[in-house]
């Protein structure tokens, strides 16, 4: 029997408790004999006593909310109203901007009108959405214990991302992971120098011809092969596939029934399924009414289970076939993958599964999206780029191999890279769900600090914090990599190192960060051993994936944007970002 949909089971939890009062309603009105009532009135009064049920206890909550902040010597933070009841305007606002819009503008002009952290109710339901460095060092470092990722949060990401780690708020999944990212592990390139040859191959043979290239798209298959052999030991392949071109079919070609899940299909799934993901996000706990005739993420969910199951099953019989053969002692531990570690681990196929998938978005998504968005700002800055390969040839030559010694030296690269993350951040929101009652500092110093009810979304802005003037000086919108060298390093991150956070902070701080900036770092160098210039190919790309001429000469970057970046979980550039390179002498 299929499962029913999101939103017919969520009636089905809920609607009991109206029924049940309208019953008793309906009873104590038919009961009574020392009046009249027509009949017509006890069916009013019992279909009205639903949403008064529902009002009252709105209205109560917020009387209690209130006292609780004045019991405490707080304030509630600044209210972003809206016009319609539920603040449904401000959703669908929020929704607007996520799909139509620059990432983050349904906020800048809250924050700008009310400072950095500002109240909304959004089908009834409280969130705080913040850009403030202190309430956010507060959620993710001071307080951690206090705010988890949380039932709502898990809800609408649990079809997808299962209880893998970052969908988890327990230390069982990342004490699972973490011994895998150690020194020795994140420090081998063997993995990396092979698929970025094949990655420069394919470009070069597609500028020699004429032809420019997605380099989205390429990075993105580069990171999923380089993540899929790093993580199981064999790889997906997915650079093997015909390149992408501006007329050709990106979705999922897989189709019902199918035995068979190519690296193509997967990856088109997954995309999929993290776009439900985010619109789940901005619904809030009523994400479930918005489907009421379907599970959005099922389909893509099948083909990803469809890909990924085979080869759980495959490591979990190679790990009975080394027990019974009494070999498993003589295995390599330094030739060991995720995979042979987590079935290690446990035998539990879908625990398995879900660590997995969650380890391989991190391990695609995020780096991918931090290589395409390096090569649109150098691309934008030629004497940037100019400077980079002089580094990078300095140090390795043109046909060197780096070291993981060799990109440590290297501070300019990892200034470009930190430049990149700083302004296009791989995941530029984020949220955390308070457990108990408390309390977050005011940005105002005189201000009493702001009550956080139990179970309040706080949701924070890395997108947004990372551009604010107050916070990274007068030229914080600019591309300029030298502000982590010189002295503005000083002035503004070292003494509050919470306003950089492409990572996340505290005790949940991203595993593979190291393996991220050793993978960007040695392909960029790769890649620039090979090409000196780089342009973007507005004509290739897809008409309709360029900003909209309305956004010319509007704040910030947005003003200025040559390429349109949206969000799902992690920043993209809509419609990829084509490329033309020249190879040098």
């Amino acid at each position: 029997m299929a499962p029913l949909p999101p939103g017919v089971s969520f009636l089905l939890q809920t609607l009991w408790i109206f029924a049940a009062f309208a019953a008793l309603t309906f009873s104590v009105l038919t009961w009574q004999t020392y009046c009249y009532i027509p009949i017509v009135l006890i069916w009013a009064f019992t279909l009205a006593s639903a949403p008064l049920l529902v009002a009252t206890r709105i209205r109560l909550r917020y009387g209690f909310i209130r006292a609780a902040a004045k019991r405490c010597g707080a304030v509630l933070p600044p209210k972003w109203d809206g016009r319609l009841p539920g603040d449904f305007d401000i959703m669908q606002e929020m929704m607007t901007s996520l799909n139509n819009g620059y990432p983050g503008d349904f906020a800048w002009p809250r924050f700008g009108k009310h400072g950095p952290i500002v109240q909304t109710n959004i089908l009834w339901d409280m969130m705080y959405i913040t850009c403030d460095p202190n309430v956010i060092k507060t959620v993710l470092a001071t307080e951690f214990d206090n705010y988890v990722k949380g039932e709502t949060f898990s809800g609408f990401m649990n079809p997808v991302l299962g209880t893998g780690v970052f969908n988890s708020d327990g230390k069982f999944h990342r004490s699972m992971t973490r011994p895998f990212f150690s020194k020795d592990k994140i420090s081998h390139f063997d993995i990396f120098d092979r698929h970025a040859d094949l990655v420069i191959s394919q470009m070069s043979q597609s500028f020699h011809n004429g032809t420019a290239v997605d380099f989205q798209d390429l990075v993105s298959r580069f990171t999923l092969d380089a993540a899929s052999e790093f993580l199981f030991g064999s790889c997906i392949d997915s650079l093997k596939q015909p390149l992408r071109s501006t007329a050709s079919h990106t979705g999922s070609t897989h189709h019902p029934g199918e035995e068979t899940v190519s690296s193509h299909d997967f990856a088109e799934a997954f995309r999929a399924a993290e776009h439900v993901c985010s619109d789940r996000a901005w619904r809030t706990g009523l994400w479930p009414l918005f489907e009421m005739l379907e599970d959005k993420s099922a389909k893509h969910v099948e083909i990803i289970k469809r890909f990924l199951d085979p080869i759980v099953k495959d490591a979990l019989r190679r790990k009975d076939t080394n027990a019974s053969t009494d070999r498993r002692h003589l295995e390599d531990e330094k030739d060991k993958t995720l995979l042979d570690h987590l079935v290690d681990y446990t035998s539990d196929c879908v625990v398995i599964r879900d660590e997995v998938l969650n380890i391989l978005l991190a391990g695609r998504d995020t780096t991918a999206s931090t290589l395409t968005f390096a090569i649109y700002m150098l691309s934008d800055h030629p004497d940037m780029l100019t400077r980079l390969r002089s580094d990078i040839l300095e140090m390795v030559g043109q046909h060197g191999r780096p070291t993981y010694e060799d990109i440590k030296e290297m501070k300019f690269l990892r200034a470009v890279i930190n430049e990149t993350l700083r302004l296009f951040p791989a995941v530029p929101f984020n949220m955390r769900y308070a457990v108990k009652e408390a309390l977050l500092p005011n940005p105002d110093p005189k201000g009493r600090p702001f009550y956080v009810p139990p179970g309040t979304a706080v949701s924070y802005y890395p997108f947004i914090m990372h551009r604010n003037t107050d916070y990274w000086g007068p030229d914080a919108m600019e591309f300029d990599p030298d502000r982590f060298l010189d002295e503005r390093l000083h002035k503004y991150l070292i003494p509050n190192p919470f306003i950089f956070l492409p990572f996340n902070a505290g005790p949940r701080i991203c595993l593979g960060q190291q393996f991220a900036y050793n993978e960007v770092s040695f392909f960029l160098i790769k890649l620039l051993q090979k090409f000196d210039t780089v342009a973007i190919d507005l004509a290739a790309q897809p008409p309709d994936s360029l900003p909209p001429e309305q956004w010319m000469g509007e704040y910030g970057r947005k003003g200025i944007e040559k390429i349109w970046p949206k969000v799902h979980l992690t920043l993209y550039v809509n419609g990829g970002l084509w490329v033309k390179m020249t190879e040098a002498e």
